[in-house]
């Protein structure tokens, strides 16, 4: 039995300023209903809000009878939609409007899958929960680097006073990957 051929894929949240990316590397028989996992782990997403991926002017998502347009994301995976056409879309939360790009890239060295996925880089943090999305997330990031701004005390009560937005931790994500791997079998 031969491996699945691995996909490389970078990840990029639409109208982050500045930017916010991963590159991932996922099986190419992964479904999407599982990519959607590997994805709220690389970002930091707290899967609490629905979600679609629209690759090549179909839109995929969970099997849902309010969705029925959508093909079930179960059914299909990445070397069969992102693979066969190089780039696509995932959106999550409908009201925040979060749109990541995806975009298929040709691999630059092997790599060994031992988890869920590897993630190679990255930058940024992932923007909280229910902020307003890209919007409200460059509003809150303003009002944070604004010690006298009026709701700067508001935001940091929220946030708490660790949060960094240029924060990264590649060893996290890699590890989150093992153990989500690791609870899924």
């Amino acid at each position: 039995m031969t491996a699945p051929t691995p996909i490389q894929i970078k990840v990029s949240l639409g109208g982050a300023h500045p930017p916010i990316w991963r590159r991932l590397v996922v099986a190419g028989d992964t479904s999407l209903d599982l990519f959607h996992v590997v994805l709220q782990v690389a970002m930091g997403w707290e899967d609490a809000h629905l979600h679609c991926f629209r690759i090549a002017g179909v839109r995929y998502g969970p099997a849902d009878d309010d969705f029925g347009d959508d093909v079930d994301e179960a059914t299909v995976t990445i070397a069969e939609t992102l693979g066969a056409h190089g780039r696509g879309e995932y959106l999550y939360d409908f009201g925040d409007s979060w749109e990541h790009e995806l975009l298929v890239e040709e691999a630059t060295e092997p790599v060994e899958l031992d988890g869920l996925a590897t993630c190679l880089g990255g930058k940024g943090a992932c923007p909280p929960e229910d902020c307003g999305g890209i919007w409200g997330y460059a509003q809150m990031l303003e009002v944070l680097a604004d010690p006298t701004h009026e709701d700067h005390e508001d935001a940091v009560e929220w946030l708490g006073d660790e949060f960094d937005p240029d924060a990264f931790d590649l060893a996290a994500i890699n590890a989150r990957f093992a153990r989500a791997r690791s609870q899924d079998h």
